[in-house]
């Protein structure tokens, strides 16, 4: 049996891209023999995705399978991946990436023929099951709850799931508000669906966590939608004619000349009016100090309450911002005092539910390019937590409407070459210029440096760090520098229209919360993503990364493989203060200094940090590097 988290880069799979009007992905054998030439399939190596397209695959297929291995690129893997396509009727075009393939799969085979769409969309219809896992009644129950489709609100946020792709695949969905007997009861009746079932050993068990759901799971769904992300500001703007994209610096003093764009920024105002933040403590509200507005904490829940004028009239939006390790009394109680607020100002203001990371360009010009996201603790007073030794911050955004500083784990794989980085300690100070990072993105991330180093940074640039930077850093490993993550990301929402003459005369109606169901094949529909989304498959294709790039990548991990199955592919444990060495120099050859936790053996590793590794890998990223630095392991 395989278990794999969410999310994560190691990997190894293969999937199905087949559907006529509802395309879907499937995970299947690791072999030609789950090849046919009327469909698409992607083999998933973590850092690399081949795409395979049969030759007579659907031109709506080929694009699904891109889009998706594009969507697991940059929202799994963090763009850090390279996706090649093989035409499945030239493949002597691409020799380096057959190898690739044949190295994974074994020997090519003879493909199978193409199945019919009909027939393929009726056994994937039957090849799901959701079963629901709660203790709600007072006693421990597994109750199968739909077979495909399915739909996200079968999913309470207060018990736990097996999804079950007829043994091709499980999913374990762990619902946020779920209780532990719940969270540790979902994983054990998952594994009996193995023998339960006649499944095999082999079978893939995937967790999923409320909220980070991969882009597989989520594309099992009819649809998929993220209810607490901001979506505006609950107004349609309209300006009766087609807004238009301006490549020019957005900038917010010109609102009133550029309708169209102050519409796709969803900005009322320059931000200029009235601020009222307050924190969630103890389920009430409780006043943050002018001095810390603008700093959030992940272990927290806000409300913003800004108040601006329309010809001299008041009007407020009121944004409730979750921290992405509130506890869900903390969620609730955000919710009830934004209706007790509401309430005192007669229900007039806007409600804007803020995610944590997700915050509208309307909320950071709120803050004047002062905008920090702290990952984790809290902003309370007499706060126990001690803050961590190292802390590394993202700074994206070139003016003081679209500007703030996220904390990202301090490792050296979190830098990118297109951005600015603060790397912060006890001592001393970094500020990180990355070759991509324009000449306004600098200037902005100086002063948000100023505001949380006194000024007191070292401005140093990208190919010039002085090694105590990188030691500070656990190391340097490799880090994101594609060049297309400098693409501007736009905080728009894609509309559909439906073109029909059916009444007699031309109409356009625009289709509400749509997905790929309510493309009508009897009428016209129009996409409208505002920008790069509505890219053709040609087009996607040619951006992909070249072979050249996907070559290395492969031998590098070739190399890895060949590395840890030497000596018996028995793994390489030290004693624990051999590992407490502080620098890297210090420690055993091929020892990753970011990663000594994984060279302690089993029972070291209990006493050092007093859970096993499960345990361990299952708590969030900022809370393992704490524990490691409290422990000397970093």
């Amino acid at each position: 049996m395989k278990h794999v988290e969410t999310n994560t880069a190691d990997v190894k799979r293969l999937l199905h891209v087949k559907g006529k009007r509802h395309i879907r992905a499937m995970e299947v054998d690791m072999s030609w023999d789950s090849f046919n030439l009327g469909d698409v399939f992607l083999l998933d190596l973590g850092k690399v995705i081949l795409q395979w397209n049969g030759p007579e695959s659907s031109s709506g297929e080929r694009l699904k399978a891109m889009l998706l291995a594009k969507d697991i690129r940059d929202r799994e893997r963090g763009g850090r991946a390279e996706i090649g396509v093989i035409e499945g009727d030239q493949e002597a075009a691409s020799p380096e990436l057959m190898k690739i393939l044949q190295d994974n799969l074994g020997r090519r085979t003879l493909i199978k023929p193409a199945l019919p769409d009909e027939v393929v969309d009726q056994q994937q219809k039957s090849s799901i099951t959701l079963y629901q896992v709660s203790d709600a009644a007072g006693q421990l129950a597994v109750t199968e709850v739909a077979v495909r489709p399915l739909a996200q609100d079968l999913l309470n946020h207060n018990d736990c799931y097996i999804l079950d792709q007829r043994g091709t695949k499980i999913y374990v969905w762990k619902g946020r508000g779920a209780t532990k007997v719940e969270k540790q009861a979902v994983m054990a009746k998952a594994l009996g669906f193995l023998k339960l079932k006649g499944y095999p050993s082999s079978t893939n068990v995937e967790t999923v966590n409320d909220g980070a759901e991969s882009a597989m799971f989520k594309q099992l769904f009819q649809k998929w939608t993220v209810k607490d992300q901001a979506r505006g500001l609950g107004k349609t703007f309209s300006i009766g004619r087609i807004a238009t994209f301006f490549q020019d610096k957005f900038d917010v003093t010109l609102l009133h000349n550029k309708l169209g764009v102050a519409a796709q920024e969803r900005m009322v105002d320059d931000g200029s009016g009235k601020v009222e933040v307050w924190r969630i403590e103890n389920l009430e509200l409780v006043p943050v100090d002018h001095s810390q507005y603008g700093f959030f904490y992940g272990g927290d829940c806000y409300l913003v309450l800004y108040t601006y004028e329309v010809n001299r009239k008041p009007h407020h939006i009121l944004y409730i911002w979750q921290g992405r390790h509130a506890s869900q009394d903390e969620l609730a109680a955000s919710a009830y005092q934004a209706v007790e607020v509401d309430q005192q100002f007669g229900g007039a203001p806007v409600q804007v539910r803020v995610s944590m990371g997700k915050e509208p360009r309307h909320f950071m010009a709120i803050f004047k390019g002062k905008l920090v996201i702290f990952e984790g603790g809290t902003s309370r007073k007499g706060n126990a937590e001690p803050e961590p030794p190292v802390r590394l911050f993202q700074i994206r955004g070139n003016n003081k409407s679209n500007t703030k500083a996220v904390e990202v784990p301090a490792f050296a794989s979190s830098l990118n070459s297109n951005d600015v980085f603060l790397l912060r300690t006890q001592a001393e100070h970094y500020l990180w210029c990355g070759k991509g990072s324009s000449g306004d993105e600098r200037a902005m991330a100086k002063e948000l440096a100023v505001l949380l180093c006194d000024g007191a940074e070292d401005t140093v640039a990208e190919g010039q760090e002085p090694a105590a930077f990188w030691d500070l850093l656990g190391g340097k490993t490799p880090y994101a520098n594609d060049k297309r993550l400098q693409q501007e990301e736009l905080d728009v929402q894609p509309r559909l229209f439906e073109c029909s003459n059916k009444t007699g005369r031309f109409v356009v109606t625009e289709v509400t919360d749509f997905n790929q169901d309510d493309l009508e094949p009897s009428d016209v529909m129009l996409l409208d993503t505002w920008d790069q989304e509505g890219k053709s498959y040609e087009q996607l294709k040619e951006e992909l990364g070249d072979a050249a790039a996907i070559r290395r990548i492969t031998a590098d991990m070739k190399n890895a493989t060949l590395s840890l199955d030497s000596e018996d592919s028995e793994p390489k444990y030290y004693p624990v203060e051999v590992l407490l060495k502080k620098q890297p120099q210090e420690l055993p050859e091929g020892v990753n200094p970011a990663k000594k936790e994984n060279y302690l053996s089993d029972q070291d590793f209990v006493a050092v940090f007093g859970i096993p590794r499960g345990q361990f890998a299952a708590l969030p990223g900022w809370k393992q590097l704490q524990l490691k630095k409290e422990k000397g392991l970093f």
